[in-house]
């Protein structure tokens, strides 16, 4: 088995890793539109908003990542009792494989971050935060959740954003808690005074963070590894994973191996939220049994996947084992994806200012009808996404002998045209939700319906979209097929 393929054999085994993660969440808002004029009133572009997203940010990224890499993660976190704690709390409800421990504590505000972004430039970054340290009651409930969670766990993972959650005391109780129950302690720092993580097994400071917690150079490999030996001595961890930017990522570790893993991204989008995906392959990796050294690898790749998306995106464990084989991300990834999937590979391509169309059916045998329809709808946008019946809606649809072929042999096939982008299996009898949760710019059917009957024909054209209406091709049908080999 190849170097890689051992690699990829460990992100299979990420699959219900357990890691408790603690630290401060947030919500990260996303605001996008276009700038077509300058405001009379000041010298500030006039951004109009075309569409928004929020998503969980902070340590509730952490836990994003692990989800998508198959890891079963406990969440324990502060949040306030306002309308930003309640969107929260629900966000992190749709994680159905989290178990989550939200302290809420009256009278803090909940911390936001709201982003402005126009094209592929953000204009303002506005943020709404309290720093202040836990009320002595919020601090007894967190640590108390900790200490009943942390023997379930692998693995503690602490996510330190400086936003009151972590003071000394609370850290060094928690590590104290773990080293007890014998669980390795992965910590993503925050300031300057790394002795407050004495006793962890593990940090994660960028270069920045290390120059300013050591007051020593980090130019070059040879100071980085001084620098992170200097750490390792004076806050008496074992092991610091350097995350280095375009220069990737340097281990030591207290035997006095030195590794320093190249950066593998090959095209750089947005490296909002690298350190949270880093830390949660780390852990993930730990808590599935994988060697150090391996883990930093994995977490090295799953790194170069997050910075070519856009915003606080995530590494899926399907994206780290097609980086790991083959060496050009773009092409490597899979065209079959999820929904969830889907969703990052489209908001990169918009990154680009690409349109994307979307089209659905059962495509069983794939005939002359189905390449012609596919074509068009290419020729409609930039990137095409093919909704996909699943083998029981068809049997819904169709009846129940059929599909002829299986999702997996049907998703393969489409996949293989270079009109189609990426596919999409859905098991609901119309692709409604997929529409909802891709927004393409352009739906596209055959022209045997009439707008008004297309399913979602009303949402795409009410966030500005288009519907377009493709030429079919007389005498193609895989019904009609089917009945004639069934004669025969």
């Amino acid at each position: 088995m190849t170097d890689q393929s051992l690699l990829a054999a460990h992100v299979e085994n990420l699959n219900g890793a357990a890691v408790l993660c603690v630290g401060d969440v947030m919500l990260d808002r996303f605001v996008y539109g276009e700038v077509e004029r300058i405001s009379p009133e000041a010298p500030i572009p006039v951004l109009r908003i075309q569409r928004d997203s929020t998503m969980l940010g902070g340590a509730g990224n952490v836990v994003r990542n692990l989800v998508a890499l198959g890891a079963a993660p406990a969440f324990v976190s502060v949040i306030g009792d306002d309308v930003a704690g309640r969107d929260l709390a629900g966000l992190v409800g749709e994680h159905s494989d989290v178990d989550p421990c939200l302290v809420v504590e009256q009278g803090r505000q909940t911390t936001v971050k709201i982003r402005y972004v126009a094209g592929s430039q953000q204009l303002l970054r506005a943020d709404q935060e309290t720093s202040a340290p836990l009320s002595e009651h919020t601090r007894e409930q967190l640590i108390q959740h900790v200490e009943r969670l942390v023997g379930e766990a692998s693995v503690l993972l602490l996510s330190d954003y400086g936003k009151g959650v972590f003071s000394p005391t609370v850290l060094q109780r928690l590590i104290a808690a773990a080293r007890v129950a014998g669980k390795p302690v992965i910590v993503d720092p925050k300031g300057t005074n790394y002795t407050i993580y004495r006793g962890a097994s593990l940090l994660t400071p960028n270069r920045k963070e290390l120059a300013e917690a050591t007051k020593m150079p980090v130019g070059s490999d040879d100071d980085i590894v001084t620098a992170a030996r200097w750490l390792m001595t004076s806050c008496e961890v074992p092991a610091v994973l350097v995350t280095r930017s375009q220069d990737g990522m340097t281990l030591v570790t207290e035997d006095g191996a030195v590794r320093h893993l190249p950066a593998e991204a090959r095209e750089v989008f947005d490296v909002s939220g690298a350190g949270d995906t880093v830390i949660a392959t780390v852990a993930a990796a730990v808590a599935a049994g994988v060697p150090l050294e391996d883990a930093a690898r994995l977490a090295n790749t799953a790194a170069g996947i997050v910075v070519g998306k856009v915003g606080t995106a995530v590494a899926y464990a399907a994206d780290l084992i097609a980086a790991l084989h083959h060496s050009d991300l773009t092409s490597a990834e899979s065209k079959v994806l999820t929904l969830e999937a889907a969703k990052d590979r489209i908001a990169q391509w918009r990154r680009k200012g690409l349109r994307v169309g979307f089209t659905n059916g059962c495509f069983d045998l794939l005939h002359p009808g189905h390449v012609s329809l596919l074509a068009q709808a290419r020729a409609a946008c930039d990137r095409l996404v093919v909704g996909l019946n699943s083998d029981a809606s068809v049997s819904r649809l169709k009846g129940p002998q059929r599909p002829v072929q299986s999702e997996a042999a049907r998703a393969t096939v489409l996949a293989s045209l270079s009109s189609v982008d990426a596919v999409v299996i859905f098991g609901e009898d119309t692709p409604l939700r997929v529409i909802e949760g891709l927004r393409p710019d352009v739906l596209v059917k055959g022209a045997d319906y009439t707008i008004d009957k297309v399913v979602g024909a009303d949402l795409v054209q009410g966030w500005g979209g288009r519907v377009v209406l493709a030429e079919l091709q007389a005498g193609f049908s895989t019904t009609a097929t089917v009945a004639r080999i069934a004669q025969r």
